[in-house]
């Protein structure tokens, strides 16, 4: 009894952790009770329940991060990080506490029902920060100048003609605008400032991340990724943040289904049936692939930034880019030409950029591997 595999579950809120055990066999989980979430009383708690190799601890991804994960990794403790959306849920359950929450999650766990989601390192962590700060910040521009752009127009404040929103020309426009009363060139000015302020931040965040993308761990992927057409400095450095480490999808097609890029399906017997998309895993990931896929509806060529991008890099990265031009652009006419909806279009395109992604990576793991550069020379 004394090496009795313990399933211990942990619903975990910013200064408390109720935790639950189930014991290996079919005995009912027991509730432990309630400690202050601190190393010292994690470390008490491990101490208390037994020998490290007997422990498995689990709870639920959420706010509070990975930290406890590294914690109880660093003392020598099996940890699994749940993905809230697949936890079984039983149909009319309308209680819920932390107890009942630790206590089920310890249950689910003993049984082998709960999934478990990929723990980033804390450099992987740190390089998605820094991607989705700046993804923060464009959105913030967007709502900012939308509300500059509702502000002239309750005011009936309208460009000259043949002026494009935030041209150049615009920002000339912007700049030369005088308003009689002192209240309304307050307001103008603060929803002004405001923009150029966001603007700032987000070349702040964007210097950063082109260092990361040139001296970072990631940094041959990165570059390697950006011989895609599509797929810049700001695409490649995000997709390799949200992703982590490729190494994980054994093949193309456990990508996609991870982005949640393959149909869903509903068959029984002789009779299959596909639907929409299934949007499961990383949504940023799923944005990214759909953004880039848009491109592939121009004739295939290698010119201009794209050939900059790909100048030096290995030939088997550059022969698979083109291969994806030509392959892509025919399907998304293809599709076009059966009367596929425009958006279900580039959605098949974006599941099949995601398989180039992938055999591009596995080119980057293999140059690793061998010791041979991804760049020529």
């Amino acid at each position: 009894m004394k090496d009795t595999i313990k399933y211990v579950g942990l619903d975990v809120s910013k200064d408390k952790i109720a935790v639950a055990i189930a014991e290996e066999g079919r005995e009912e989980p027991r509730y432990y009770g309630m400690i202050p979430h601190t190393p010292e009383a994690m470390r008490k708690l491990v101490k208390k329940l037994g020998e490290t190799h007997t422990l498995r601890f689990c709870y639920e991804a959420g706010p509070t991060g990975y930290p406890l994960y590294r914690l109880l990794t660093t003392l020598g403790v099996h940890c699994e990080v749940i993905a809230p959306s697949l936890i079984p849920q039983r149909p009319g359950e309308r209680i819920k506490t932390d107890r009942r929450d630790s206590i089920r999650l310890a249950h689910l766990y003993r049984s082998g029902e709960l999934t478990s989601i990929y723990v980033p390192n804390s450099e992987d962590e740190a390089l998605r920060d820094l991607v989705r700060a700046r993804e923060d910040a464009k959105e913030d521009e967007l709502r900012a100048k939308h509300r500059l752009t509702k502000f002239l127009l309750r005011h009936n404040i309208k460009p000259p003609a043949g002026v494009n929103r935030w041209t150049k020309r615009y920002r000339e426009w912007l700049n030369a605008l005088k308003f009689e009363k002192s209240s309304l060139t307050m307001v103008f000015q603060e929803y002004y400032h405001q923009i150029k302020e966001l603007e700032q931040r987000i070349l702040r965040l964007e210097k950063e991340i082109k260092v990361e993308a040139t001296e970072g761990i990631h940094a041959p992927t990165i570059q390697a990724l950006q011989s895609l057409r599509g797929v810049a400095l700001i695409t490649a450095t995000s997709l390799v943040a949200e992703i982590g480490s490729f190494k994980r999808f054994p093949t193309a097609k456990k990508f996609m289904a991870y982005v949640g890029l393959i149909p869903s399906e509903s068959s029984s017997g002789d009779r299959r049936s596909q639907g929409e998309i299934t949007k499961t895993g990383n949504r940023h990931v799923r944005r990214l692939l759909i953004e880039s896929a848009w491109s592939y509806r121009y004739k295939p060529a290698v010119k201009g930034e794209l050939k900059r991008r790909q100048n030096g890099l290995d030939p088997t990265i550059q022969a698979i880019s083109w291969k994806a031009q030509n392959r892509l652009h025919q399907r998304y006419y293809r599709l076009l030409s059966k009367g596929k909806e425009g958006g279900k279009v580039v959605t098949a395109v974006a599941r099949e950029l995601a398989g180039f992604i992938w055999a591009i990576t596995q080119e980057v793991k293999e140059a690793s591997r061998t010791g041979l550069p991804c760049k020529n020379g």
